[in-house]
């Protein structure tokens, strides 16, 4: 049976054992992966609608004049003010 490592009379040391170009490669492979994920996550970001602040306060004051007309209407059909309420 072959060993598959390194021959066996070839020292190891910090300048035998490099990642090389496959080392290289895998790295920039996956810094090209990277920003296409950035980029795809900053197109999604942009569609995001998020509500602002002044648009909220905007929206509740709406449905409180609607409450409002709401239940005026309501003491209008019921015959104004009630006799027995005192």
């Amino acid at each position: 049976m072959l060993p598959l490592a390194l021959p066996l009379d070839m020292p190891l040391n910090d300048d035998t054992v490099t990642p090389g170009f496959l080392g290289f490669g895998v790295f920039l492979a996956l810094l090209v992966a990277l920003v296409f994920l950035i980029r795809s996550m900053n197109k999604q970001m942009r569609k995001i609608q998020a509500p602002r602040e002044a648009d909220l306060k905007q929206q509740e004051w709406e449905r409180a004049q609607a409450a409002k007309a709401e239940k005026k209407a309501d003491t209008a059909a019921s015959g104004g003010d009630d006799p027995a309420a005192g």
